[in-house]
């Protein structure tokens, strides 16, 4: 029997609107039947847009991933973090203090600004640093965050941004014997704001942390978590160990919405919470 799949075009389609997998994975016998099949998704998909965005102008919530950012902060303030702000732009020397030199992989997907400017890949350098400066006020541990935008090139794909939302949340001054359990206690926090159940932790390897303890749904890395003493930490002046974890914001709300499509997830121009712009 002959089995007959979406045109590109038509399968670009579909997944700009966010289509389903099942519908994604649809075959067929004959072309008349599958186009009439693409038209009538294609209303539907559109009609749920279209509500969608009636909702979002009527109600009085916000774009899920401005949601997600302040239920996290929420969160995460009432379990003694602190939320910190620190600049998109960083030197060339913090992210050699990363390891991220020109032989380094990540080197390449850096967005320079000029010889020695970059807008940051990640958080990371930022947190390292306030946390050698908040030793001399505060007590150990100390428990920061920040939530914000990193920028990295060449990962444009299903489920990678040039400019994507970090969730990093550490602590410095874990007692040894309980990182572990740290590292999960805090991920389980995160993980119950987003709404999201049934995840694995997977020990993984990092081009910067070495072993990671990644949470993964569905095969999807939503988290990367590490934990010192850390080959890192001299570099920075940090002596304590610590256990921290980056959450990619987008990839949170792709698992939870059931969205094949992170660019809808993402800040943007042709898409709105969730639903593109141009579905008429």
């Amino acid at each position: 029997m002959v089995s007959i799949l979406w045109t590109p075009v038509q399968l670009q389609r579909l997944k700009e609107l966010n289509a389903t997998a099942a519908m994604l994975a649809m075959n067929f016998t004959e072309t008349a039947g599958r186009d009439r099949a693409f038209q009538k998704i294609e209303r539907q998909l559109v009609g749920q847009g279209k509500l969608r965005l009636e909702r979002l102008r009527t109600s009085k919530r916000r774009p899920s991933l401005l949601e997600l950012t302040d239920r996290l902060a929420d969160v995460l303030c009432k379990q003694g973090f602190v939320q910190v702000a620190t600049p998109a732009i960083i030197t060339k020397a913090a992210l050699a203090k990363m390891t991220i030199a020109d032989d380094h992989p990540l080197f390449s997907q850096v967005f320079w600004l000029d010889a020695k400017h970059c807008l940051r890949p990640m958080l990371a350098p930022n947190l390292y640093a306030l946390w050698h400066e908040l030793e001399r006020f505060w007590e150990k541990p100390i428990r920061i965050f920040e939530i914000g935008s990193c920028y990295r090139k060449e990962s444009q794909g299903a489920h990678h941004l040039n400019e994507f939302t970090m969730l990093n949340l550490a602590e410095l001054g874990t007692p040894l014997d309980n990182r572990h359990q740290s590292l999960k206690k805090m991920a389980e926090w995160v993980m119950t704001a987003a709404g999201i159940e049934e995840y694995e932790f997977i020990t993984e390897s990092s081009v910067v942390y070495g072993d990671t303890v990644d949470i993964v749904k569905n095969g999807l890395e939503l988290g990367s978590g590490a934990m010192g003493p850390h080959v890192l930490d001299e570099k920075w002046g940090i002596i304590d160990p610590w256990v921290g974890i980056g959450f990619g914001l987008e990839r949170l709300l792709l698992i939870r919405e059931g969205a094949n499509n992170i660019q809808s997830m993402g800040r943007s121009r042709s898409y709105l919470d969730g639903v593109r712009l141009n579905i008429l």
